[in-house]
């Protein structure tokens, strides 16, 4: 009898119960979300973790559920970018069009194979699904990522992937707007033959070309995430910027399609004042750590004394 009454309790507030449950879903998921950024990881030494690997079941087993998520993970960012790949579908005339105004428009450029323009159009489709779903990969990288760190460093990862993606656009909006343009002049008056540029080679070069420059655009924010963590001192950074520059003239010389120093040039002024724009972004990460390592310090030696 106690068991009917219970079942018909249970009806008749059901939906009362998943009103509320759909209600408190929102509060809860905040709540385990706060919870996940203010928790501290468990620190044990890289050395013990290998011995534990073979002598520890557990160690083991930890191990294969990292791969699992990180596996978890890397089909979830898949799915996104096939998702805005897709979507990008949509709108690839319209961007192949603005693509091509440096040329003054697609009828400048022919398609020499059978398969070119398809091949084109899918290019440009995978390059806009990737800017489109780069936020998003940004994101399950940092949520792999975030229970080895502490909650000071999931916060900033969490904080910088909104500036990651900023910076990325920024990057290739700089490669559209000035690197191609000042580049394309030379390429196309170098000598006096005539210039039937082909479909498929200008969207690769351009493509090519603003996807890469945008990645390096994110190197300051890549810095200042290291050095916070204290993997990177700025102080090396600083005594190595020599090298530094000399590392950026072959990476411009890599992705650059001509040889000149004008177009080289272009490339390397914006990579190298990155570079000390980092320096300056590792000293002030640097000395919050520093800062906060010494009242951590500092409150430990209170506690101790009392």
């Amino acid at each position: 009898m106690r068991n009917f009454f219970w079942g018909i309790w249970r009806i008749v507030t059901f939906p009362f119960r998943l009103a509320f449950g759909i209600l408190a879903f929102p509060f809860r998921k905040i709540r385990q979300f706060h919870k996940f950024l203010n928790t501290e990881p468990d620190e044990r030494p890289l050395t013990d973790l290998f011995v534990e690997l073979t002598t520890n079941k557990d160690t083991r087993q930890m191990l294969w559920d990292q791969i699992e998520a990180l596996r978890m993970h890397i089909l979830r960012a898949v799915i996104a970018l096939a998702i805005t790949v897709i979507t990008s579908i949509w709108i690839t005339q319209d961007l192949m069009e603005f693509l091509a105004i440096p040329v003054q428009g697609l009828e400048k450029l022919q398609a020499i194979q059978v398969t070119e323009e398809i091949g084109v159009f899918m290019r440009v489709a995978m390059y806009a699904g990737i800017a489109a779903a780069f936020p998003y990969i940004a994101f399950e990288i940092w949520l792999f990522a975030a229970p080895g760190l502490k909650p000071r460093e999931k916060k900033m990862g969490l904080v910088g992937i909104p500036f990651a993606a900023m910076l990325f656009f920024t990057g290739m909006s700089f490669t559209y707007f000035i690197l191609i343009p000042a580049a394309l002049p030379f390429l196309g008056s170098f000598t006096k033959i005539t210039q039937f540029w082909a479909a498929k080679e200008y969207f690769s070069f351009v493509t090519g070309l603003m996807f890469w420059i945008g990645i390096f655009f994110e190197f300051p924010l890549v810095i200042y995430v290291l050095s916070s963590m204290g993997v990177v001192k700025p102080a090396i950074l600083m005594q190595q910027w020599r090298l530094a520059i000399v590392i950026i003239a072959i990476l411009a010389a890599a992705i650059t399609p001509t040889i000149d120093p004008v177009n080289m040039g272009l490339v390397m002024l914006p990579m190298i004042l990155l570079y000390f724009v980092s320096i300056g972004l590792s000293y002030i990460a640097y000395a919050g750590r520093r800062q906060k390592n010494a009242a951590g310090e500092a409150n430990a030696d209170g506690e101790s004394a009392v």
